[in-house]
């Protein structure tokens, strides 16, 4: 089994089927794994943002993430992430 030791080695994928391909071959060096579980990671920084919302929207946001037991700009954070993927895996 192969290991890698930063998250930027991991290639974007054309399709599920050479995901499941690469996972099969591959796995994060122990160090990689901790630093994840742990936090303490330098991709981990963060930067504030300014983004202007329509307090209805934000207010129905943050119902929304009530109801999943989320903090509402994890929530925010996590479509985010999720939106890019979709759209770099539909290029």
């Amino acid at each position: 089994m192969n290991s890698f030791a930063n998250w930027e080695d991991v290639p974007i994928f054309d399709s599920e089927a050479a995901e499941a391909d690469y996972w099969a071959d591959y796995r994060p060096d122990l160090r990689l794994m901790e630093s994840a579980i742990s936090g303490n990671s330098e991709s981990s920084e963060s930067v504030t943002i300014t983004l202007r919302i329509d307090p209805r929207m934000l207010a129905r946001i943050k119902r929304l993430a009530r109801s999943r037991y989320l903090n509402y700009q994890s929530m925010i954070k996590q479509w985010l992430s999720e939106r890019m993927e979709q759209e770099l895996r539909e290029r």
